[in-house]
């Protein structure tokens, strides 16, 4: 899937990575990012290695009718269900322990639905500051920027930052810290110029 899916996805979206050496070179964690379209699960995919797997959160009642991304992400990445309509907050952390557990990764993105614009960002919900002192595991900030709107050639940009350790920390004391960092990944806004080729299909695609 990756020696298939990455050049197509480079091909349609040049991608620069900044701060690649922060990822963790072994063990547990959890991947943090701002949230503004489909292709960003893709992206922290092509980015991140694939050991220790990556395993995303994602809503049952939605990712299933998606078939390609579903498809994708059961192929490269994993998989844990939120139902939002069941409040399963119990099994939902019995997932996401077991995963850092056995040494996956798990990504989510705090502000729970997509951004209103680029380089803006949500108040984040503390459910990764959860898992991530609860499980003792590191949280890696990552900035997306450019994946708003998408057209034929359009600059991507995926920024990580270096890793938050939350021992010691409070979790409302971690929330801001971590909030803070993703932040500061994502630098302002300014649409590029020229044609825009495919920009209602691309951005709309899934």
């Amino acid at each position: 899937m990756r020696i298939l899916a990455l050049p197509v996805l480079h091909l349609l979206f040049p991608i620069k990575v900044v701060g690649r050496e922060n990822i963790p070179r072994r063990g547990a964690y959890v991947i943090i990012s701002n949230h503004l379209n489909w292709l960003d699960s893709f992206a922290i995919l092509a980015t991140f290695p694939i050991e220790p797997r990556v395993h995303f959160l994602g809503d049952t009642t939605m990712l299933v009718t998606r078939r390609f991304q579903w498809a994708t992400i059961k192929a490269v990445g994993g998989y844990i269900p939120v139902n939002r309509t069941l409040h399963q907050d119990a099994a939902l952390f019995h997932h996401v322990d077991r995963c850092l557990q056995l040494g996956g990764a798990v990504a989510l993105y705090p502000e729970g639905h997509y951004g209103d614009a680029e380089g803006a960002l949500q108040p984040f919900k503390k459910g990764f500051a959860h898992f991530a002192s609860e499980n003792q595991v590191p949280i890696v900030p990552v900035g997306l920027s450019g994946t708003k709107d998408l057209w034929l050639g359009k600059p991507v940009r995926i920024a990580i930052g270096p890793v938050i350790d939350p021992a010691g920390t409070p979790l409302d004391a971690l929330v801001p810290i971590a909030e803070a960092a993703v932040r500061k990944l994502i630098p302002p806004y300014s649409e590029p110029s020229g044609r825009k080729l495919f920009r209602s299909r691309l951005t709309h695609l899934l």
